[in-house]
């Protein structure tokens, strides 16, 4: 079971300070607004660039404060093909603040050829949305930007173990624990299929609850670990937590959001 849930309908702007203590923090599973137009009920996400910008530059310098020296934030972001330079330009001012630790490429949909015994073997899994043009490929992964205050913090690795391959490389790799090795920074994360938007899944941009899973386990799991989503949306963070027996703080601004995602945690929060 969760330990403890905490989930407050207000900016996180204003509300990380004063609702948090200093170095109270583990981990931040987190993905913002990306500025692309989205349809969301309450924020406006058609702001200039500039101001955009600035904002989640604020927004780093009031998370800072909270997030303990060895603390992760994970920092989900993707962009629209004709605008690719977006998250690039939101990692830019974060690391102003925090350091860049380790760049992860979240695959929604992807293709693979395999020749296998004379037979072209194809898998083609996963979802994408796609678009009509003669210039952009559909765009199929988003990014997750793994940031930390000094660049070297350790991490389970092994958390999201896989079986070698190769079994002869076990023996080659001193840290082998299990006989996994790494996964690596391309995690293959597909939605899950559903039946109605408005009942399964009404927020326009969210991530799936095994994103944020992965994150927290490669953070590492540790007794009384505090996982914190500024941007909650409909509360995925918060159920890999409750999955995962972690303590979980969320924000939304949105009040509709919010309730939905206080429903999905079954009203455990306050």
């Amino acid at each position: 079971m969760i330990q403890k849930v905490l989930l407050y309908n207000e900016d996180c702007l204003t509300g990380l300070g004063r609702r948090l203590k200093p170095l109270s923090v583990d981990a931040v599973v987190t993905s913002p607004p990306y500025n692309i137009g989205v349809g969301y009920k309450k924020y406006n996400d058609r702001i200039s660039r500039k101001s955009y910008i600035q904002w989640l530059g604020n927004w780093a310098e009031s998370l800072a404060p909270i997030l303990k020296d060895s603390g992760s934030l994970f920092l989900n972001l993707g962009s629209k093909p004709s605008s690719p330079q977006g998250p690039f330009q939101v990692l830019g001012v974060v690391q102003e603040v925090f350091k860049l630790q380790n760049v992860i490429h979240w695959v929604k949909s992807i293709y693979i050829e395999n020749a296998s015994y004379g037979e072209n073997l194809a898998i083609n899994v996963g979802h994408f949305k796609p678009i009509n043009s003669r210039r952009f490929l559909n765009d199929n992964h988003e990014y997750i930007f793994h940031l930390t205050k000094t660049g070297h913090v350790e991490l389970d690795r092994l958390a999201l173990g896989v079986p070698y391959k190769d079994k002869t490389n076990i023996s080659r790799w001193q840290k082998g624990r299990n006989q996994l090795r790494c996964r690596g920074n391309c995690w293959f994360i597909p939605y899950e299929t559903i039946q109605s938007r408005v009942k399964d899944r009404p927020h326009p941009a969210s991530f799936p609850p095994r994103l944020a899973e992965n994150c927290i386990r490669l953070h590492g799991l540790q007794d009384n670990l505090v996982v914190l989503d500024p941007f909650m949306g409909l509360g995925n963070t918060g159920l890999a937590c409750r999955d995962l027996g972690v303590s979980f703080v969320g924000f939304e601004i949105d009040t509709y959001y919010y309730k939905q995602a206080r429903k999905r945690l079954a009203d455990n929060g306050r």
